[in-house]
């Protein structure tokens, strides 16, 4: 069994839990995988996915082997595999565009960036690299935020013509445009903004959709979340976050029986907690009516590892991403992404995205390839009128 090569964009905490993975789990087997939804998809397992190219901006990152860059400033994320052997593959300089947020050059190099003096990659330079190292697809870690620069690596991982993982809030899987030109390319892409293994938004979807079943009326809900990374010291620009708490609300809303006003649904992250590191809080309220309209209401406090919570999910769509590939299927992949994203093209409650993306893994894809056919000339038309 071949190689799964991956590329990076972004060596911050959520790249770290994942490359420590890679390596982590290479010593276990499907008897002791605790912590993978997958031992096994298409025959790849965890251990069979290899970093072969890596873009970050900061200077403690770029220049350094991934193995030794991935530990470096302002990560913070839990440590549970140090010993990372080196992979000979240097970080390269990235692109800044709009990647750092303007308030976070006033804190300490502890918990911000410090820009590499290096000069930046153009997109020619960044697509011969993706050539070069043979990468099969590329993994958007950017910041929330990161609009311009998501979009520059999205272009630039069609122009090399390998496969995209969106794990951030920027919408291009599930924007039109964006889906159209994956698939007339023939390019695989799931996004967008991963949805972790066990984090907020899964439980309020599958807690909202359990209202839904068992008769009860959601009234009104909050989700407030605290973090002590540079993630959460980034989102204290409001204006950056627009794009997550649409992400995280959506999730939620596309489960409701009836659609909460505004007023009634606050999602998204609250503040940033320094001692709190890569450890996320999460307070969830919900409050509904059950039988003879009486009242009632819920609490949920959750604190989680925020990174490690999402590196078994990239590690299932970095797989599913590989089938598409060895498929010859482009364009998005709209069960996986359903399972795997809080704010995919088209939402599924998670138990029916969870079926259809088994019955993707065991190539029973039919079905999924009438509804892609379906869905993109719909979007098309829309476009043209537009």
């Amino acid at each position: 069994m071949s190689k799964i090569k991956i590329a990076i964009a972004g060596l911050g905490n959520c790249a770290c839990s994942l490359i420590q993975g890679l390596e982590y789990y290479k010593s276990k087997n499907q008897d002791n995988c605790i912590g993978l939804m997958h031992w096994d998809i298409g025959d790849y397992k965890p251990g069979d996915i290899e970093v072969v190219a890596a873009f970050d901006i900061d200077q403690r990152k770029v220049g350094k082997d991934v193995a030794e860059a991935i530990f470096q400033p302002p990560n913070c994320t839990k440590i549970f595999c140090r010993e990372i052997p080196k992979t000979n593959v240097v970080v390269k300089m990235g692109r800044v565009l709009d990647s750092i947020a303007e308030h976070m050059k006033d804190y300490d190099d502890n918990y911000t960036f410090v820009l590499s003096s290096q000069k930046e990659s153009t997109k020619e330079e960044l697509v011969q690299e993706l050539k070069k190292s043979k990468a099969d697809m590329f993994i958007n870690y950017l910041p929330v935020g990161s609009e311009k620069a998501a979009k520059f690596y999205a272009e630039s991982a069609l122009e090399a013509e390998v496969g995209f993982i969106n794990c951030i809030p920027v919408f291009i899987a599930s924007d039109p445009e964006w889906s159209i030109k994956f698939e007339k390319k023939g390019i695989p892409i799931i996004g967008d903004d991963i949805k972790s293994q066990i984090g907020s938004t899964v439980i309020h979807r599958v807690l909202t959709n359990l209202f839904k079943k068992r008769g009860v009326k959601l009234m009104r809900t909050y989700q407030l979340n605290t973090g002590g990374n540079t993630d959460f010291l980034n989102m204290l620009d409001r204006v950056r976050l627009i794009s997550k708490k649409t992400s995280k609300t959506e999730a939620v809303q596309s489960q409701t029986a009836v659609r909460l006003s505004n007023e009634n649904i606050h999602i998204g992250p609250s503040d940033w907690v320094p001692w709190q590191k890569d450890n996320k809080f999460s307070f969830i309220r919900m409050e509904g009516n059950i039988f003879g309209d009486i009242p009632m209401n819920l609490e949920l406090r959750l604190s989680v590892e925020d990174s490690a919570n999402s590196a078994g999910i990239v590690i299932d769509a970095i797989r599913c991403c590989k089938l598409a590939l060895d498929r010859n299927e482009g364009g998005v992949l709209y069960h996986p992404s359903a399972y795997f994203t809080k704010h995919p093209p088209i939402q599924y409650t998670d138990d029916e995205a969870y079926r259809l993306t088994e019955e993707f893994i065991n190539g029973n894809v039919d079905i999924a390839r009438h509804s892609i056919k379906k869905l993109v000339k719909s979007n098309e038309q829309d476009i043209n009128i537009k």
